[in-house]
């Protein structure tokens, strides 16, 4: 056990910073070799996914573990944030996630998304999903999904789905984009799949309604900076001096370096400030210190994305696969935050006096 007049190591509670320093003395470490949902599959029955619950009182240290994961590799990230919002929800609502499953959350609602309705045929029987799934991570690997679905009376229920239920069709071929491709994201179809008594947890706008909705918000974008992270480790360890990489004196180069990793390191603190206050007050969704930790790691990225491909040049650019891969996943996973709409909403909330 520590001493506790040991220093708390780097990215834990306690030290004012969700990520080890960055940019990393060593380097970005190295993608894993693996598929993603292989990774996942292992990280699960290792136990490495018992992460603390938000609010919990060490939502720092869950962070720190998404972070951590982002920073290595943002497929393998996005699916084992989905099981641990998973875990989470399902703590909240007083379940427990079956030992061993791998789990996610979908909760897309683009084209329509998933209905919920009575039986189909005679409209007195038990209820029945139906309709499309768009952006399904995870869909060949999960074993069960929480999926948001739309009701009659316009609002949505909150479902556990077994995945390997025969009426659940995987659409693989409609993600196409190199970026988040490892992620395993697809459509999925429901063909009436029954919905089992106990399966809808809580009630109308369940999902949406809880706290935990918006301090999960805040871990998504925890994993956004790991990744950014990443981005800056590749790009420092290119340009220190001795690695033969192009232009380690160049002033407007290090300049870049500089400006980025003041990006990240500002948009943590936040990180870690929102995960002591939402710690502190964990009933309150903190609706205005989410949106703008969001906003502040969203333009962290932002940052790094602009400036990475200039600041390491072709001949960097050309010579690591990571990078670019790294460059790609980022800019499509950042895009879970809407832009200008969630920053519309950040200053509607500021006006309100909510932030």
């Amino acid at each position: 056990m520590r001493s506790t007049s040991e220093p708390a190591p780097a990215g834990v509670a306690g030290t004012g910073r969700i990520l080890d320093p960055v940019p990393a003395p060593d380097g970005a470490p190295e993608p894993f070799p693996v598929t993603a949902a292989t990774v996942l599959a292992a990280l699960v029955d290792a136990g490495e996914l018992d992460l603390p619950l938000p609010g919990s009182g060490a939502t720092a240290q869950r962070w720190t573990r998404l972070a951590g994961l982002g920073r290595r590799d943002l497929s393998v990230a996005r699916l084992a944030e989905g099981h641990t919002d998973a875990v989470a929800i399902l703590a909240g609502f007083g379940r427990t996630a079956r030992p061993g499953a791998r789990l996610g959350v979908w909760a897309s609602r683009a084209g329509g998304g998933a209905r919920i309705r009575p039986d189909p045929d005679t409209g007195t029987g038990g209820p029945r999903l139906r309709g499309t799934l768009r952006f399904c991570s995870g869909t060949h690997v999960l074993d069960r999904a929480l999926l948001v679905a739309g009701a009659d009376d316009g609002s949505t229920r909150l479902v556990e789905l077994d995945l390997h239920d025969p009426r659940v069709e995987r659409r693989a071929g409609s993600w196409r984009a190199p970026g988040m491709a490892a992620a395993d994201t697809h459509d999925v179809v429901l063909h009436d799949v029954p919905v089992p008594p106990g399966a809808v947890l809580g009630g109308p706008d369940a999902y949406t309604d809880r706290p935990g909705f918006a301090h999960g918000g805040a871990g998504v974008a925890a994993v956004w900076l790991g990744g950014a992270a990443g981005i800056v480790d590749e790009i420092a360890a290119a340009l220190r001096p001795g690695t033969g990489g192009p232009g380690s004196g160049d002033p407007h180069r290090l300049a870049a370096l500089g400006g980025m990793h003041a990006a990240v390191a500002a948009a943590d603190a936040l990180l870690h400030a929102t995960a002591a206050r939402i710690d502190a007050e964990p009933d309150d969704p903190q609706h205005g210190a989410v949106a703008t930790v969001r906003a502040a790691v969203e333009r962290a990225c932002r940052t790094v994305l602009d400036a990475a491909p200039e600041c390491a040049g072709v001949s960097t650019l050309a010579g690591s696969a990571g990078l670019t891969a790294r460059l790609a996943d980022l800019q499509v996973y950042l895009r879970q935050h809407h832009g200008d709409r969630d920053r519309a909403e950040l200053g509607r909330l500021l006006l309100g006096g909510a932030a």
